[in-house]
């Protein structure tokens, strides 16, 4: 569990490093996210640590903070804070609702079932969750900002919850469930090999990591990536990969 929150922390910084010292006109770019700049992905993000944080530390009240935010559909109430405030004030906030998530972490009960928008989590794959979260929205900002972020292991953890996911892709879309096995082999940044899966399966998904990552947290449509999916299983899986909560989508907010 300490590596676990070493690494959310850690992919935390490495995005605050590329935001940290931004002049006021640049945080509003344009980002890949259909009617976002950058300030809208690091206030959706200062939103969501700030329930996370909650739901570890008062699960009671983030149920209620829930029922309140799902009320207020479909209005993105994540996105208020950063159009109201000036970078500074953002920044800001958004580093004490890490600091909060984090802190929230490390006295958690590791063996309890965490509260979220979708399924409850073990607290592992909420915290893997939130470093997802962190991933995809800093690919966002690093491609608006024209500044590569270079893949680390962490990735693993985003493939991990990619993977994870697949039930809930297909459910969401309304597929029928399928629990047909599926291997999945990814190339790490460092030249790892990274498995899920029965090696014996005949459906299979491979390539880089980096490529599995980007697609099931729809930052690269499956068109545009390198990965070879062999299997009816596999490609009715890809086809709708999607790594994090929400309604189905093409693209992430």
């Amino acid at each position: 569990m300490a590596e676990m929150i070493d690494d959310l922390q850690a992919e935390q910084d490495s995005l605050d490093d590329v935001v940290a010292l931004l002049s006021d006109d640049t945080w509003l770019t344009k980002t890949p996210s259909p009617g976002w700049n950058v300030a809208d992905q690091i206030s959706h993000l200062q939103f969501f640590d700030e329930r996370a944080a909650l739901a570890l530390s008062d699960p009671a009240s983030f149920v209620v903070d829930r029922q309140d935010l799902m009320a207020r559909a479909p209005h993105d109430a994540s996105v208020d804070f950063g159009r109201a405030r000036a970078p500074h004030e953002l920044i800001s906030a958004w580093r004490d609702s890490r600091r909060l998530l984090i802190a929230a972490a490390v006295q958690v009960d590791p063996t309890v079932r965490v509260p979220w928008y979708g399924p409850s989590m073990s607290v592992r794959s909420f915290l893997t969750a939130r470093l997802m979260e962190c991933w995809a929205h800093g690919e966002d900002v690093g491609v608006a900002l024209c500044h590569p972020r270079v893949p680390t292991h962490r990735l693993r953890d985003v493939a991990h919850i990619g993977v994870g996911a697949r039930a809930f892709s297909l459910a969401i879309n309304a597929l029928p469930e399928d629990v047909s096995p599926i291997r999945v082999d990814l190339l790490g940044p460092q030249g790892e090999q990274w498995c899920w899966g029965d090696e014996h399966s005949k459906d299979r998904v491979q390539g880089e990591a980096l490529d599995f990552c980007l697609v099931v947290t729809q930052r690269r449509s499956l068109q545009e990536s390198q990965l070879h999916i062999l299997g009816e299983s596999a490609e009715t899986w890809m086809a709708v990969a999607q790594a994090f909560a929400g309604a189905p989508s093409k693209r992430s907010n």
